[in-house]
Protein backbone atom coordinates (compact mmCIF):
# COMPACT_ATOMS: atom_id res chain seq x y z
CA UNK A 1 0.00 0.00 0.00
CA UNK A 2 1.31 3.41 -1.03
CA UNK A 3 1.49 5.96 1.78
CA UNK A 4 1.76 9.60 0.73
CA UNK A 5 0.36 13.01 1.62
CA UNK A 6 0.41 13.92 -2.09
CA UNK A 7 -1.87 13.17 -5.02
CA UNK A 8 -0.77 12.87 -8.65
CA UNK A 9 -0.87 16.22 -10.44
CA UNK A 10 -0.07 17.79 -13.79
CA UNK A 11 0.88 15.12 -16.33
CA UNK A 12 1.23 12.41 -13.69
CA UNK A 13 -2.34 11.01 -13.76
CA UNK A 14 -2.19 10.51 -17.53
CA UNK A 15 1.30 8.97 -17.34
CA UNK A 16 0.21 6.62 -14.54
CA UNK A 17 -2.83 5.49 -16.51
CA UNK A 18 -0.86 4.88 -19.70
CA UNK A 19 1.88 2.94 -17.91
CA UNK A 20 -0.61 0.81 -15.96
CA UNK A 21 -2.59 0.09 -19.13
CA UNK A 22 0.61 -0.88 -20.94
CA UNK A 23 1.62 -3.26 -18.16
CA UNK A 24 -1.79 -4.88 -18.10
CA UNK A 25 -1.64 -5.33 -21.88
CA UNK A 26 1.73 -7.01 -21.53
CA UNK A 27 3.87 -4.32 -23.17
CA UNK A 28 7.48 -5.35 -22.58
CA UNK A 29 8.98 -1.88 -22.90
CA UNK A 30 7.69 1.52 -21.80
CA UNK A 31 9.47 4.78 -21.06
CA UNK A 32 8.69 7.51 -18.56
CA UNK A 33 10.48 10.74 -19.43
CA UNK A 34 10.73 13.75 -17.15
CA UNK A 35 13.14 16.44 -16.06
CA UNK A 36 14.84 16.36 -12.66
CA UNK A 37 12.30 16.95 -9.91
CA UNK A 38 9.25 16.24 -12.07
CA UNK A 39 8.04 13.35 -9.90
CA UNK A 40 9.16 10.29 -11.85
CA UNK A 41 9.80 8.25 -8.70
CA UNK A 42 6.41 9.17 -7.25
CA UNK A 43 4.75 8.38 -10.59
CA UNK A 44 6.42 4.95 -10.64
CA UNK A 45 5.33 4.35 -7.03
CA UNK A 46 1.75 5.06 -8.10
CA UNK A 47 2.12 2.59 -10.99
CA UNK A 48 3.59 -0.06 -8.67
CA UNK A 49 0.72 0.43 -6.21
CA UNK A 50 -1.91 0.23 -8.96
CA UNK A 51 -0.51 -2.92 -10.56
CA UNK A 52 0.12 -4.51 -7.16
CA UNK A 53 2.83 -6.92 -8.33
CA UNK A 54 6.38 -7.56 -7.11
CA UNK A 55 8.64 -5.02 -8.77
CA UNK A 56 12.33 -4.83 -9.59
CA UNK A 57 13.72 -1.33 -10.09
CA UNK A 58 17.14 -0.99 -11.72
CA UNK A 59 19.39 2.04 -11.51
CA UNK A 60 22.47 2.97 -13.49
CA UNK A 61 24.43 4.29 -10.49
CA UNK A 62 24.81 3.75 -6.75
CA UNK A 63 23.71 7.23 -5.73
CA UNK A 64 20.39 6.95 -7.54
CA UNK A 65 19.92 3.40 -6.21
CA UNK A 66 20.23 4.67 -2.64
CA UNK A 67 17.86 7.57 -3.35
CA UNK A 68 15.26 5.26 -4.92
CA UNK A 69 15.55 2.85 -2.00
CA UNK A 70 14.97 5.64 0.50
CA UNK A 71 11.99 7.07 -1.36
CA UNK A 72 10.33 3.71 -2.04
CA UNK A 73 10.89 2.65 1.57
CA UNK A 74 9.06 5.80 2.71
CA UNK A 75 6.28 5.41 0.13
CA UNK A 76 5.78 1.69 0.86
CA UNK A 77 6.35 1.38 4.64
CA UNK A 78 4.30 -1.84 4.88
CA UNK A 79 6.10 -3.61 2.03
CA UNK A 80 9.52 -5.20 1.70
CA UNK A 81 11.80 -2.67 0.02
CA UNK A 82 15.42 -3.75 -0.39
CA UNK A 83 18.36 -2.82 -2.55
CA UNK A 84 21.57 -4.37 -3.77
CA UNK A 85 24.57 -2.48 -5.07
CA UNK A 86 27.48 -4.11 -6.83
CA UNK A 87 30.84 -2.76 -5.79
CA UNK A 88 32.59 -3.71 -9.00
CA UNK A 89 33.69 -0.67 -10.98
CA UNK A 90 33.17 -2.44 -14.28
CA UNK A 91 32.59 -5.89 -15.70
CA UNK A 92 35.70 -7.91 -16.55
CA UNK A 93 34.90 -11.15 -18.34
CA UNK A 94 37.16 -14.03 -17.39
CA UNK A 95 40.00 -14.52 -19.85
Amino acid sequence: MLVSDYEPKGDQPQAIEKLVTGLRKGFRFQTLLGVTGSGKTYTMAQVIARVNRPTLVLSHNKTLAAQLYSEFRDLFPHNAVEYFVSYYDYYQPEA
